[in-house]
């Protein structure tokens, strides 16, 4: 081997895998600049690799064989680990939106956002495995952040700002198995451990286009042999990937058939176009040939067209059916003479927007051996370069005896594992019992259920959590989390129950707690509540929850009493009611000297009436029996009626009408406030209605 050289930083070793050749490089990062210290370049003796995918791993695994060998003598070391990339061709990508909701405003925490981000993540997985063939296998090689929102407005980065909610839009990119397990086991075949895998347009945007560029709406097409890879950045991110399979080779076997020869000739005949006017080649036949370089572009101007055109349509499809700022061109491909102007023609921007990367964007690269720097470099020494943003690889753990493989980003944890084994993310976390739902007073009301146990996680049988790191062979077992318990509450915890209705009983103030019904029943304040309940808290007691209450025994000789009126166990008590007891003998006497009064009344009115202003005493009536006229002896036979709901007693006549009712009810009839409503048993009332026993009255101002 050659001697060591001089190294100030962790070598890295990257391969560009591509359909045509295969490029090393081998280098260290110092600061800011890139040490290239040996880049070799082999191509495919066949083609054993076709549109960016491995078709022959063996023969590939050998030529890589070949490169590696001769960069380690290039290098004096020995190299074992590789920075790989894979193409476009069969990339699948998944834009999600995701929201997290909190249950009031809070400050947001690095959790929050890992708990975002892994919910976008898991269902760009649910999209995408519902769009795809479910008997391929495709792994998540990537994903990125878009943009972030705080209370749905747009935001840099919502940790330590206080808001309801957040979310973000998210790219996730994924490819089958069979891809990356073909570039994994032709580098195996070299003897080389996959220490980073990234995408070819992830690796040639850390040359060609600077983090403070990316803040602009870019396009980066790399043009390979047989596809072309596309990326779009704005506001600091990548926010799509695409790829169209068309690229080099194409325009390669247009030249093998217009200049009669193989296709290992052609590529040197199109490396040719672009350096001077002719170029010059030998036919199959062996003669010596020469053409003008303008002749043999005018035979692929419809090829360069096409191949601009379609890179063109897909840059506007990924770009929102809008024009990007500007376009960087990269690789081999694009290096094809007028395949620029073209482009920038069919997206619609000026042609100096569009434009190929080399030489100028390599100011942080030295070379240790004289290379030419063009724009075939750009992506083999981004794969180099993408180690140091993103060192990842494949990783395999057991997860819950399920042994399963991840795309290391190098910041794994439980919960990639778990998503990556169809753990429901939800099993993770504790979970809350069933929401019970009721209604009081007609408005719907709710409790949620009590939290569950978080899920219990051990990592090689250590306890651990579901943010824990995870390695190579790491064996994890998740007992998944519980759900709490229901909502659970008694009619007594309601905020109106624990009201009292003060009422006076007997001069007495008295607090009754407040009766409830469920769904039509009365229940105990005990009574839990039931999923569906209707319940209604009452703002009244009645007579009979007011003497149990009171722990109160009436004897039959007593009568009720509300607001000074004749009452039942059944009449309802509300707020400030005064209820009294009295013996009956003393409600009839009272009854009777108010008819007396009444009567009295009555016999003032008539000599009123009649002018006589002396009116003479009952007694002074009494002495002078020859003056007075006989009268018909009245025959007093009590009745009773329903008045508003209350019990009234009528005395005093032998029949009664309607309006005898208002000499026995307290009702102020000398101020209208309204329409005067009288009913008799639903029905409007005549004022000299006879009344029967029994009668139901309505009176009351409408």
């Amino acid at each position: 081997m050659a001697k060591v050289k001089k190294i100030s930083g962790k070598t890295v070793f990257g391969l560009d895998i591509g359909t045509r050749s295969i490029v090393g490089t081998v280098g260290y990062k110092k600061g800011n600049e890139f040490y290239c210290l040996a880049q070799r370049i082999k191509e495919h003796e066949t083609r054993s690799m076709l549109d960016g995918q491995i078709h022959d791993i063996g023969l590939v695994g050998e030529t890589i064989t070949e490169v590696k060998e001769e960069l380690e003598k290039a290098v004096g070391m020995e190299l074992t680990e590789v920075c790989i990339a894979a193409a476009g061709r069969v990339l699948r990508t998944v834009t999600v939106h995701s929201v997290l909701e909190f249950n009031e405003s809070r400050e947001v925490t690095v959790e929050d956002i890992y708990n975002l981000r892994s919910m976008a993540i898991e269902k760009a997985y649910e999209e995408f495995t519902s769009e795809e063939d479910a008997a391929m296998s495709f792994y998540c090689v990537g994903n990125s952040v878009i943009r972030y929102y705080m209370n749905k407005y747009p935001i840099g980065n919502p940790e330590g700002h206080k808001a309801s909610s957040i979310s973000a839009d998210l790219i996730a990119t994924f490819l089958p198995e069979d891809v990356i397990d073909g570039l994994y086991k032709a580098v195996e075949i070299a003897g080389l451990r996959v220490s980073s895998l990234t995408l070819e347009p992830i690796a040639a945007i850390q040359v060609a286009i600077p983090k403070n560029y990316r803040m602009l709406n870019l396009a980066l097409v790399d043009v390979g042999a047989g596809t072309s890879d596309i990326c779009i950045t704005e506001d600091g991110s990548i926010i799509a990937y695409g790829m169209i399979p068309l690229a080099g080779d194409s325009l390669t076997e247009i030249i093998a058939k217009e200049c009669l020869v193989d296709f290992a000739g052609a590529e040197a005949i199109k490396r040719q176009l672009g350096e001077g006017e002719e170029v010059t080649y030998e036919d199959i036949i062996g003669l010596p040939q020469t053409m003008k370089s303008a002749d043999l572009l005018k035979v692929l101007e419809p090829a360069i067209t096409r191949l601009a055109e379609e890179a063109a349509e897909k840059i506007l499809e990924l770009n929102g059916d809008k024009p990007v700022s500007a376009v960087f061109v990269v690789g081999g491909g694009g290096k094809i003479p007028g395949y620029t102007d073209i482009l920038a023609e069919k997206i619609g921007i000026q042609r100096q927007r569009s434009v190929l990367r080399g030489e100028e964007v390599m100011g942080n690269i030295i070379f240790s051996e004289d290379v030419k720097k063009d724009s075939t470099l750009v992506t083999p020494l981004g794969i180099c370069l993408n180690y140091y943003e993103q060192n990842n690889n494949f990783i395999v753990v057991t997860f819950n005896e399920k042994r399963i493989k991840l795309y290391d980003n190098d910041k794994l944890s439980v919960v990639d594992a778990a998503m990556q084994a169809d753990f429901s993310n939800e099993l993770l976390f504790p979970r809350r019992g069933e929401e019970l739902r009721f209604s009081v007073n007609k408005k719907a009301r709710s409790v949620k259920g009590q939290l569950g146990e978080a899920a219990v996680i051990k990592i090689g049988g250590r306890e651990a959590n579901i943010y824990a790191p995870i390695h190579e062979n790491d064996v994890i077992k998740v007992k998944e989390s519980t759900q709490g318990a229901p909502g659970s509450m008694t009619i007594g915890s309601l905020p109106e129950f624990r009201d009292i209705i003060s009422v006076q009983v007997q001069e007495k103030r008295i607090d009754v707690t407040k009766y409830a019904r469920v769904n039509g029943v009365y229940q105990l304040p005990s009574y839990r509540i039931q999923q569906g309940d209707d319940i209604e808290v009452l703002d009244y007691c009645t007579v009979a929850q007011l003497l149990e209450f009171m722990d109160i025994l009436l004897p039959e000789d007593k009568v009720i009493l509300v607001n000074h009126k004749l009452a039942d166990r059944e009449t309802k008590v509300y707020e400030n009611y005064l209820v009294s007891f009295t013996d009956r003998s003393e409600l009839e006497a009272s009854e009777a000297e108010k008819l007396r009064m009444r009567e009295e009344e009555k016999r003032r009115s008539i000599y009123e009436d009649a002018g006589v202003t002396d009116i003479p005493d009952e007694e002074e009536l009494e002495e002078e029996p020859v003056e007075k006229v006989p009268e018909k002896e009245v025959i007093s036979i009590p009745m009773t009626v329903m008045v508003n709901g209350g019990p009234v007693v009528l005395t005093g006549k032998e029949e009664y009408v309607f309006v005898d009712v208002f000499n026995f009810i307290d009702f102020d009839l000398s101020t209208a406030k309204g329409t005067l409503v009288t009913n008799i048993n639903g029905a409007a009332a005549q004022h000299l209605q006879p009344l029967k026993d029994g009668d139901m009255l309505e009176i009351y101002w409408k």
